[in-house]
């Protein structure tokens, strides 16, 4: 396919369209007040929209769910990143090794991974089990191949040993070379694996159902609850979803953009 042949352009818009459909149908089935006997909605209405924001419960387990999806985001970074980092300088016969356990999780169901941590920990009591800690170390587990796969290929994309001998060699310790060199070097590794952590969990219901459920009660339970009775309110949480998880997207994007920014700046000055 040449470069600037008209077929590029027609399958990014096709591509476009199978990915905002859904999305955009969705949106429009929030606000219809019926929309079962023809193409188009039969009338508008922001009832639904009012019903499901109205709710205590929904700023409740929105902020929630914004803790669990933030802690394992953050815990994630603060684990895998030294992880694959090592492992990459120091103990590259263990690699395959540590990629056979990161990639474990995709074969483990929530239910399985739930119930086993449920009757691993059981003897330290309930208060500890069905805890939002517990939850939040579930979920790193489920998000593990999101962030230690982005990572590790930035390693690869990276000179690591040759950074860290000079950074060795101006007189940094392992902790300033892993915080002042390597990480702003594969920084974009790191944010695309925090972007897919946190819109993993921020979706997670399994998990969240059976360890913590209304005890602890997070945004995907609360949609649940309504798809049961009435799927135009749950389509407004849907959409609701989708919104926060892109706005977050958006955030961080733009921190990392401008922290890219400000690093060339002070390389062009030096």
């Amino acid at each position: 396919m040449r470069k600037n042949s008209p077929w590029r352009g027609l399958v990014i818009v096709l591509f476009m369209i199978y990915m905002l459909v859904p999305v955009l149908a969705t949106l429009l089935f929030s606000f219809a007040t019926r929309w079962d006997r023809t193409i188009f909605p039969e009338g508008l209405s922001v009832e639904w929209w009012k019903a499901v924001t109205g709710r205590r419960a929904f700023g409740m387990t929105l902020r929630n769910s914004l803790f669990i999806s933030f802690g394992a985001m953050v815990l994630s970074i603060l684990l895998v990143t030294p992880v694959a980092y090592w492992t990459h300088l120091r103990v590259p016969r263990a690699r395959p090794l540590v990629e056979f356990f990161t990639i474990l999780p995709f074969g483990i169901p929530g239910v399985v991974l739930a119930l086993a941590l449920i009757r691993c920990y059981a003897k330290l009591g309930a208060t500890i089990v069905y805890s939002p800690g517990m939850l939040i170390a579930a979920c790193m587990v489920i998000s593990l191949p999101f962030m230690y796969r982005p990572v590790t290929n930035a390693l690869n994309a990276a000179d690591v040993k040759r950074l860290t001998e000079a950074a060795h060699s101006l007189g940094a310790g392992w902790f300033m070379t892993m915080t002042r060199v390597i990480a702003p070097n594969i920084m974009s590794g790191i944010a695309s694996g925090a972007l897919l952590v946190f819109s993993t969990v921020f979706v997670e219901f399994t998990l969240a159902n059976l360890l913590v459920g209304a005890r602890f009660k997070t945004f995907p339970i609360y949609l649940v609850e309504f798809t049961r009775f009435d799927g135009r309110q749950a389509s407004a949480l849907a959409v609701i979803s989708f919104a926060f998880a892109w706005l977050f997207s958006l955030a961080v994007l733009l921190v990392m953009g401008k922290g890219s920014g400000a690093r060339e700046g002070a390389a062009g000055a030096r």
